[in-house]
């Protein structure tokens, strides 16, 4: 546990001290606005990981509903019902996501 947080660490700080670098260069010459761009990288980078996130959760709900149903082959309907209810959800949340991004990205 304590080697993952300090993974996710590192990383965190990585990013975010990448990021100063290109935050502090001047914008273009020519006038280019620069924050469309980092509109669509914010976009793909937030979608990226909501669909990451959104695998995590699904592979943890069939892993419990596999292991429910092992345990108790009897309660095979309600954890299937449970099961089907779960996975609609967690993949409602990644399609409102992709329906932002698309707001974002379109003018």
């Amino acid at each position: 546990m304590k080697r993952n947080m300090v993974r996710f660490g590192m990383t965190a700080m990585t990013v975010l001290f990448s990021a100063l670098t290109a935050m502090a260069q001047e914008p273009a010459a020519a006038g280019g606005d620069t924050s469309r761009g980092l509109g669509y990288i914010a976009a793909g980078v937030g979608f990226a990981i909501a669909a990451g996130l959104c695998g995590l959760g699904q592979g943890k709900v069939a892993s419990a509903a596999c292991e429910g149903m092992a345990r108790n082959p009897s309660a095979y309907n309600r954890i299937q019902l449970a099961l089907i209810l779960g996975l609609a959800f967690i993949e409602t949340l990644v399609i409102f996501t992709f329906v932002v991004v698309l707001i974002k990205v379109n003018p």
